[in-house]
């Protein structure tokens, strides 16, 4: 009888944001949903980049992404924030000044 050895890979490590990292980015989003501008959000981690994607409605794609690259950390900024049309809508190093897009002054509706 042959004997099989079954060898068991470990998984590929993952980018995923940090509590103290999460907490401002949840706080954000509860903003924007007391403000009626977003109802869902979604956490992809990946092997080069951790994704915080908020909804307007769960069906549709993301309205924003924030996500978190550390291969681009030295050179443009590890934090990002996408549109909705995959515009960047603001990048840097620290996670606090990037999360400036999204103040309430920016999100006033004008008539």
């Amino acid at each position: 009888m042959a004997e099989t050895t079954h060898r068991i890979t470990p998984p590929e490590p993952r980018i995923a944001f940090h509590k103290t990292e999460l907490q401002p980015i949840l706080d954000v989003y509860g903003r924007l949903v007391m403000a009626g501008k977003a109802r869902d959000y979604a956490i992809g981690m990946h092997k080069d980049v951790a994704i915080f994607a908020i909804f307007r409605r769960h069906a549709e794609n993301p309205t924003w992404r924030i996500e978190k690259q550390p291969h681009l950390q030295n050179m443009q900024g590890q934090y990002v924030v996408y549109g909705q049309a995959g515009q960047v809508l603001r990048r840097g190093r620290e996670l606090s000044q990037v999360l400036r897009v999204f103040d309430r002054s920016r999100f006033r509706i004008i008539e």
